[in-house]
Formats: structure tokens, sequence, C-alpha cells
């Protein structure tokens, strides 16, 4: 299985997220950290044949961050302003798919700048330059958001309603070991098969409220993998996990659940 090929049971996920995007609509993927976001957006860009460029948002994020910016260029001892376009222009300007991650992590004063260019009207002007873009016809949107998570915001309505949304849960166990088993360092397929089914205590935990979302996160559990393979277990969960962590009762939940699947 290639590392990167979005694996879950719900087989719908990928249809529907396909399906919608052949219609020229927009896409919004929801799911808590670790539930294959990217990876699906990886997969459906390959499925549509279409390069894709992305956005990773934080609150620092700014119009210059989607649309470009300024810069000078010299050309036979002569200096010229120039405008580097950014990922929203590029992938309007050539047809590409945009990829918004973790969207709602802007802050919303940014993202109205997109609305113009996520509805029927396909256009853009750029306040940088003002440049009026129309996009091309194969320009496509995915966006990603986690939801609960600190440091994100609620959604504007305004930009909420340009997407069709599917949302995604946690993959299954069988999922998580193939995907241990691509991306880990370690081979040991019994280590593999224990984290799985501790990672299955995570997502109960989490669904019951007893952890945060992150503490689930399967970036994390594939790092833990990879860390088993040069020190002990214990120590390997305390630098992926334990240590991220400020609650200590959340701390000695995870802790006791490890234990029930490794010796410490």
């Amino acid at each position: 299985m290639d590392k990167h090929k979005f694996e879950h049971e719900d087989s719908t996920i990928k249809e529907d997220s396909l399906n919608i995007l052949k219609l020229g609509k927009n896409l919004l993927l929801k799911g808590p950290t670790g539930s294959g976001k990217t990876r699906l957006a990886d997969d459906l860009s390959s499925d549509l044949n279409q390069d894709m460029v992305s956005i990773n948002c934080s609150i620092d994020i700014d119009i210059e961050a989607l649309l470009g910016f300024k810069t000078i260029e010299y050309e036979d001892d002569k200096q010229e302003i120039v405008f580097v376009d950014g990922p929203v222009v590029r992938a309007m300007k050539n047809g590409f798919i945009l990829y918004i991650d973790e969207i709602n992590m802007a802050k919303p004063e940014v993202l109205p700048i997109l609305n113009a260019a996520l509805d029927y009207r396909r256009t853009l002007t750029n306040p940088l330059t003002g440049e009026e873009i129309v996009a091309d016809e194969n320009f496509l949107v995915i966006a990603a958001i986690n939801i609960g998570y600190a440091g994100t915001m609620p959604m504007n309505e305004a930009l909420l309603n340009r997407f069709n949304i599917v949302e995604i849960d946690y993959v299954s166990d069988n999922a998580l070991l193939e995907i241990l088993q691509q991306q880990s360092i370690q081979d040991d397929d019994d280590t593999l098969k224990k984290l799985t089914e501790f990672h299955r205590d995570l997502v109960t935990m989490t669904k019951q409220g007893q952890i945060s979302k992150e503490s689930s996160s399967v970036r994390s559990l594939i790092d833990l993998a990879d860390l088993t393979t040069i020190i002990t277990e214990s120590r390997a969960l305390k630098r992926t996990v334990i240590d991220k962590l400020d609650n200590d009762q959340e701390k000695t939940a995870i802790y006791n659940a490890f234990k029930l699947h490794f010796e410490l």
C-alpha cells in the first residue's frame, strides 16, 4: 500500500468526495487529527490527475501568504519590482487543486478575501496588485478542518456555506495497522498490533471526553512507534504523547491505558 493512500472502512467517504469535486464544488473535510484528511486530498488530486498546492493555516497567516508578495529583482543591473504569486493565485490561474489545511485556524478577517473565488463567480481581485483573476475552469478547492482543537475558531457562516462537507472519523484498526506498517520504521508486528490496540483505547477515551483529541493523533502514534525502536516503550510514550500534555489526570489515564498493552 502506498504510504499516502487513504484507507477507511467507509468507502463512501472517498466516493462522495470525488463526486463533489467532479461537479466543480468545494469540498470541506472534517475530522480529528490523523483521520487521513491530507492523505485523502492527495488521493483525490491523483485520481483527478490535477496538481495540488497547499496552504497550512495558522493564526499568523495573512493576505500575502494566500495571494503572494512583491519583491525586487535585478536584470542587467536594473532594479524591478515584481509580484510573486501565492498559492491561491497559482491554483486559480493554472487550474490546480487548492488545499487549505486547518482552515479554522486562520483569523476570521483573512479568509473573506476568498469568498468570490469560492462561489459561482470564481474570481478574485487581488488587493495587493489590483489584478482581477478569473479562475481556470479546472480550479478546485479542498479544505480541512479540526473541531474543538486549541487555537481553532468557528468558521464564518458565509464561508462554510460555500462548501460541501464530508466528515471523516478515526481510521479502523486494520487501516491503522497498515499505516503503521508502511510509515513507521518499527517492523515488529507484535509491537505495532499493541500500539493499534492502545490507540483504540485512546479513541474511546477521546470520545468519552476523558482526554484531548490531540492525544489520539495518528501522527503521534507513528512517532511513538519509531521511538520504540531505540528507547523503551515507556520513554517513547513520554516523549511523543505524555510530555505534550499539561493535565495530570489526562497523563495518568493515558499511561494506565498504555500499561494494559505493554509491560512497563
